[in-house]
């Protein structure tokens, strides 16, 4: 009960918290055109470096938890990711265009011109081609998910990306000449990945080494437990203040793409759930491949869109809004996904799920 007071204020409004940062990073990017500028000259092929800061905060308490010796015992429980390939490859790409060229070309078609609605469906497509890279560390994180399997989740799927991800969206599109960043690709893996875990490993060895284990997971876990959320919403202000003038130039148009892609999101987390439930995945494995096709890799899609169509067009302004979108419905499909918890107890011994502390009294309240 004094956990649940001490975190009443910071972690039972956390929703409202998320707002604020999404609205205050919107009027920075307004109000400090300049500064904002300057900031986003600090890059590495269109990879902030600004961005990438705030996601090291914010993936750093989960990546020091990855025990890399359980590495082995990973192989005996591949479906979870056979059911993330399946879903992120096989329906993702193709229920976003389906649901894109719904609502772009036939219901929507009275209130949007024909040219903005094809540069919608193109900025949709690129994000559902485009399945998470660096945030999906935090969904699953706040699900109780295995902080282990969803980095190999990530790396197998980054790598589909360099293999798939052009032919795909050529393919929905028809773009025969397609040009893919993939130095894009390559530094968002890089800086958003490689990075942080691989100084988490090193902190984990330090700390296991001059620290013990138990301190690492009784201590230290317990004392950076709202780092993670910390850095979520500096993360936020961080990317909204970059995207903060092309959402306000475009309200009516975020409202009409806003549609389609939520109901993508929510219909992609759903599939994952059921086959989770259907194959008897456990319930700390089934998190990061539930997640993980939900989210999108925003980074890669607002630069193919860029590259493509250019910094103005309807299909820049359709990733961008993918942006806008993710966190609130995320955050959402967390908490369904934790109020499923039971349906995951597929009988014998009951799965002891490791929830990070703070965590659960967050998403309860």
């Amino acid at each position: 009960m004094e956990e649940r007071k001490a975190l009443s204020t910071f972690d039972k409004y956390l929703s409202i918290w998320v707002a604020l940062c999404m609205i205050i990073g919107v009027i920075l990017g307004v109000k400090f055109p300049q500064a904002v500028n300057a900031l986003g000259k600090l890059s590495i092929a269109q990879v902030s470096i600004p961005i990438a800061v705030v996601l090291w905060i914010m993936i750093f308490p989960m990546m020091v938890q990855i025990d890399f010796t359980q590495l082995k015992g990973v192989r005996k429980e591949p479906i979870p990711l056979y059911i993330t390939l399946f879903v992120n490859w096989i329906i993702k790409p193709f229920s976003m265009y389906l649901l894109s060229v719904l609502f772009f070309k036939f219901l929507f078609r009275p209130l949007i011109t024909r040219e903005n609605a094809q540069g919608f469906i193109a900025g949709a497509v690129l994000l559902g081609a485009a399945p998470c890279t660096a945030m999906v560390f935090v969904w699953s994180y706040l699900s109780g998910g295995d902080p282990l399997y969803t980095l190999i989740q990530v790396a197998v799927n980054d790598l589909v990306v360099i293999v798939a991800y052009a032919p795909i969206v050529k393919f929905l599109l028809g773009l025969n000449k397609m040009v893919v960043p993939y130095s894009t690709i390559f530094y968002s893996v890089l800086i958003y990945v490689a990075i942080p875990v691989t100084l988490g490993y090193l902190a984990r060895r330090y700390f296991v080494k001059t620290k013990g284990v138990d301190w690492l997971n009784n201590v230290f876990v317990k004392n950076m437990k709202n780092i993670t959320i910390i850095g979520l919403l500096a993360t936020l202000i961080v990317i909204f203040m970059f995207q903060g003038k092309i959402i306000v130039s475009n309200p009516f148009s975020i409202i009409l793409i806003m549609v389609p892609l939520i109901l993508q999101t929510y219909f992609i987390f759903f599939v994952g759930l059921f086959l989770t439930k259907l194959f008897k995945i456990r319930y700390e494995l089934a998190a990061p491949a539930t997640m993980i096709g939900a989210s999108n890799f925003f980074e890669l899609s607002v630069a193919t869109a860029v590259i493509l169509f250019g910094l103005s067009s309807p299909a820049t302004l359709a990733t961008v809004v993918g942006v806008l979108v993710e966190v609130p419905v995320m955050l959402s499909l967390v908490a369904i996904f934790r109020a499923n918890r039971k349906a995951f107890d597929f009988g014998g011994k009951p799965e002891v799920v490791n929830v990070p502390p703070g965590v659960e009294e967050r998403l309860d309240k």
